[in-house]
C-alpha cells in the first residue's frame, strides 16, 4: 500500500522524474510486458480506470486477479467457502501464456497495437 501511495505522489509519467525508466527499456529500448505498470496503478489510485486500461490492461487484469484472491483469503479466514482462481488446475500456465502474448502484443508495430506502446 506504502509502494502504491508513493507511485501516486511521484508521477511515474514524468520523464526524468523520482521514478527511473524501466531496466528493460533502459537497455534493450523496447516495452517489457509490466511497461505502464506504476502509471497504471497511478491511474488506479486516482481512479482513472479508461487510463489504467490504456497503460497496462493486463497489469490491470492481474489487479483484479489479485483482488479477488484477497477477499476470497478474507472471507475463508471469518469460515465462509469461497473459490479463488489460484486453485484452478491451469493457473500458472494461464497467467505465463497471457504474459507472453501480452509482451508480444505490445511490440506489434500496427494499428490497433501502435497505441500500447508507453
Amino acid at each position: 500500500m506504502c509502494s502504491c501511495m508513493a507511485i501516486a505522489a511521484a508521477d511515474p509519467a514524468t520523464p526524468g522524474g523520482v521514478i527511473p525508466v524501466c531496466p528493460t527499456k533502459a537497455l534493450l529500448g523496447i516495452n517489457c510486458p509490466g511497461c505502464g505498470s506504476m502509471r497504471m496503478i497511478q491511474c488506479i489510485s486516482q481512479l482513472r480506470f479508461n487510463d489504467a486500461l490504456r497503460y497496462n490492461a493486463l497489469g490491470f487484469l492481474f489487479v483484479l486477479l489479485l483482488a479477488w484472491s484477497w477477499g476470497a483469503w478474507m472471507l475463508r479466514t471469518r469460515g465462509f467457502m469461497v473459490a479463488d482462481w489460484l486453485n484452478w488446475r491451469f493457473a500458472p500456465q494461464f497467467v505465463l501464456v497471457l504474459t507472453i502474448a501480452w509482451f508480444v502484443i505490445r511490440l506489434l508495430p500496427f494499428e490497433p497495437f501502435l497505441h500500447l506502446r508507453v
